[in-house]
């Protein structure tokens, strides 16, 4: 903990901090829509590692080590967000800047980027690097039968394009005119990828310079505790500490949007988000290392202990713990898109962090056909694929009251296939029992069908510390 916080920090709740990881699995009812799904793993209970069933790591060329963080929990009224890190994560690790994303094509000329456009459609797009501006890049957009060219070029060690707008990663700023034209000639609207076999576009250099890459011999994996799309889950061992690992073969096109998303993941430190810990990257696999999360989802939290043994203290304790890191991701800039209990897990002391975040970022407008968990998306997203942090707040709206119903499916006897028809006519649900009515009003409020009248995330999150203030 820095000098600045020891005096102040241990008047706040205390609550030590373990190792944790997004190896749940994000169940629930899904519909086919615009938006492409995150990892998905079997839906059930938190599964059980077994301690007999053991598999042995494969071996690559030693890297430079990065030494596991430790950090402590202190509840962060009148705290700065990002305060209580590990000095070990806060310091001795930097952001990896590169992205690698389908429609990253590297050194290409600003020629054969008009070739591959055509047919060049309003909205059709690539990024490259820049051949005038050497560790620039270039967004090659279709607009009118012709291909702008605009430079994307670093500033502050972030990256613009007209130095009002500034953004972390190469996704953020597509994301971001996937969303809005804010000043190009068109909003971005399909990307072109890149064909054939798909190398990685981000150097692997820049993981190891940034202290990311774990040595392979250091990870000791051990049984399976679940399989998503992208891959594998394993519980590992990293310097006699649990971690989840994330097993990823770099031959598919989601290892591309996977290792984007690691370094969308190192920018982002929060002592309520799931912590990456580092790579382990050869020929074969990349393993994505996280925190280990000792009593799983928050939602099998709340099934399997119920009433009897989650107390309204706990439960706003969640509350907070959630909506600080969702806080955190807002002021970021960073949309979630699959904001649920499932997704939200819990330490051994009974910290909630939000997992999948890094994940879980899509495009802002897609028209791919992949899954959207209904009861938990807004309305917007549905219809359009317009995800925002508003729509975030309405998948929150659903958690609270997963969390104040002890983990029920949301919309209870109400089909599935009713639920849409149902929201669309203003519906809410009614108030779980034993909620308070400041919790509820918050529900209600998040559920607003106008994105717009929807509160965000810090006022929601100062409300709620109120009500912890005053809960026993």
């Amino acid at each position: 903990m820095s000098q600045g916080l020891q005096n102040t920090a241990l008047t706040q709740r205390f609550r030590p901090v373990a190792i944790v990881g997004p190896y749940q699995d994000p169940g629930g009812c899904w519909m086919t829509s615009p938006h492409p799904s995150s990892s998905t793993i079997a839906s059930s209970p938190s599964p059980t590692p077994s301690s007999t069933s053991t598999h042995s790591h494969s071996h690559i060329p030693a890297l430079s080590p990065s030494p596991v963080p430790t950090s402590i929990r202190i509840d962060n009224n009148n705290m700065d967000s990002t305060a209580k890190l590990s000095p070990t994560i806060a310091q001795k690790r930097a952001e990896v800047k590169l992205n690698a994303m389908p429609w990253f094509h590297g050194k290409i000329s600003r020629e054969r980027a008009e070739q591959l456009l055509c047919p060049k459609m309003d909205g059709h797009f690539l990024v490259r690097e820049s051949t005038n501006f050497p560790g620039d890049y270039t967004l090659c957009v279709c607009y009118q039968g012709k291909v702008e060219h605009y430079r994307v070029k670093y500033k502050d060690h972030k990256l613009t394009i007209d130095d009002e707008e500034f953004f972390e990663t190469l996704a953020q700023l597509v994301e971001h005119y996937e969303q809005d034209a804010d000043g190009l000639c068109t909003q971005l609207t399909k990307s072109l990828p890149k064909k054939g076999k798909q190398d990685f576009c981000v150097d692997t250099k820049a993981f190891v310079e940034a202290g990311w890459v774990i040595h392979d011999h250091e990870l000791e994996l051990k049984e399976s505790i679940g399989k998503g799309e992208f891959g594998e889950v394993m519980l590992g061992i990293l310097r006699g500490e649990k971690v989840a690992v994330k097993v990823l073969k770099d031959s598919s096109e989601a290892a591309q949007k996977f290792l984007a998303e690691a370094s969308l993941m190192t920018s982002l430190r929060h002592e309520n988000l799931v912590q990456l810990l580092g790579l382990v990257m050869n020929k074969q696999h990349i393993y994505l290392v996280t925190e280990f999360m000792s009593k799983g989802s928050l939602v099998d939290y709340l099934r399997s202990r119920g009433r009897l043994h989650v107390t309204k203290r706990d439960q706003i304790n969640f509350a907070v713990d959630t909506c600080s890191g969702m806080e955190y991701l807002e002021s970021r800039k960073v949309v979630h898109r699959d904001l649920a209990a499932r997704n939200v897990l819990i330490s051994e002391e009974g910290v909630a962090k939000v997992s999948d975040f890094g994940l879980a970022r899509e495009e802002s407008f897609t028209q791919d056909g992949g899954k959207l968990p209904i009861k938990w998306t807004a309305p917007e997203a549905l219809k359009l694929g317009k995800f925002s942090n508003k729509s975030d707040m309405w998948s929150f709206g659903i958690l609270l009251w997963e969390v104040y119903s002890f983990g029920r499916v949301p919309y209870p006897r109400i089909p599935l296939a009713d639920v849409v028809k149902h929201v669309d006519k203003g519906y809410k649900m009614e108030a779980p029992e034993g909620c308070p009515p400041e919790v509820y009003q918050i529900m209600s409020h998040a559920w607003d069908l106008n994105p717009e009248k929807r509160p965000n995330f810090k006022d929601v999150k100062a409300k709620l510390i109120l009500l912890q203030n005053t809960t026993a």
